[in-house]
């Protein structure tokens, strides 16, 4: 035995550190060996993005301290906004004032006027005695006289008389007669200095230039016998069809031209046209001339008169409306 090993191990270990230093050494007589080459495939390499630096973080000042304390950092300086002012306010200009009305009509109830015109004339007792065939007016445009065509005997004998306005009684709601001679009612004379009167009948309505409105046909009268229109023919007006139209009393003037009494009424081509025509047997739609709108020195922004705005008027037994 050598060093504890029987002498058979011991020849092993020594055949076994040969085998080593033999194989070592032929590693390094023949070299490394080199790997197989092997075809390999190129694939495109995208270029790495540039790095994005961060930026540097703001330096903090700081607030110097006395010596030997740590250093405070100064207070964010807060700059004051810059406040933009408001956009002006536009003021849309305000609208303009709604045009004057063109006329104004009023409504008379067929019960509460009656036409005169060929209207039965009785006596008190029923007794029809003639028709009215004109009304007599004065220069301030009140009734004074009514002519009544006074019939005979079969046509014969037929007359006409003018009796006092004040003789006669009116009932327009009456189906037979509306118009009642009172039996002591004596015929009308005509006094030498009487006033310049009009028979209204057939008479011409002018304008204040003398222009032509149209030719009263007629003459609408209430239970108190007031007037209360008078029936104008316009033909030729605004067409050359025949048309009629009422036009209220109290937009009639009477002035006296040459010893006459002319009656006027400003009633422009526009205004005739506006106005409805009259019809026996609709609604009557007495028509007046719009009043003018007052001259006001109030600025433009201030609030339109009254006067500019239609209204709507009632007054006994009848309406009165404006039309644009």
């Amino acid at each position: 035995m050598i060093g504890g090993f029987s002498r058979p191990a011991w020849r092993l270990s020594i055949l076994a550190v040969f085998a080593l230093f033999a194989l070592s050494g032929c590693s390094l007589l023949w070299g490394p060996q080199q790997a197989p080459i092997v075809d390999a495939t190129v694939m495109p390499v995208e270029p790495a993005s540039a790095p994005v630096v961060a930026s540097a973080p703001e330096p903090v000042e700081t607030e110097a301290a006395e010596p030997g304390q740590p250093r405070k950092p100064k207070k964010p300086v807060v700059k004051p906004h810059k406040v933009e002012p408001p956009p002006p306010v536009v003021v849309a200009p305000p609208p303009p004032p709604p045009p004057p009305p063109l006329i104004v009509l009023r409504t008379i109830e067929r019960n509460d006027a009656r036409t005169l015109l060929d209207s039965p004339v009785q006596k008190p007792d029923g007794k029809v005695v003639g028709r009215a065939v004109d009304l007599i007016a004065d220069a301030g445009g009140k009734p004074r006289e009514m002519v009544v065509n006074l019939q005979g005997f079969l046509g014969v004998g037929d007359r006409k008389v003018n009796f006092p306005w004040g003789a006669f009684r009116f009932t327009p709601t009456a189906k037979t007669a509306p118009i009642t001679l009172m039996a002591a009612a004596a015929p009308a004379v005509a006094a030498k200095s009487a006033a310049v009167q009009l028979p209204l009948i057939d008479a011409t309505v002018e304008r204040s230039n003398g222009a032509k409105v149209g030719r009263v046909i007629d003459v609408l009268i209430d239970a108190n016998a007031q007037p209360q229109a008078v029936v104008l023919d316009v033909n030729g007006m605004v067409s050359t069809e025949r048309r009629t139209i009422a036009a209220n009393w109290s937009a009639l003037r009477f002035v006296t031209k040459d010893k006459e009494l002319h009656p006027l009424l400003d009633l422009s081509d526009a205004q005739i046209n506006a106005t409805p025509p009259y019809a026996s047997d609709k609604p009557i739609r007495a028509v007046s001339p719009a009043p003018a709108a007052p001259a006001t020195s109030a600025p433009a922004t201030a609030a339109a008169p009254a006067a500019a705005t239609p209204a709507v008027a009632t007054s006994a037994g009848s309406n009165a409306r404006a039309v644009r």
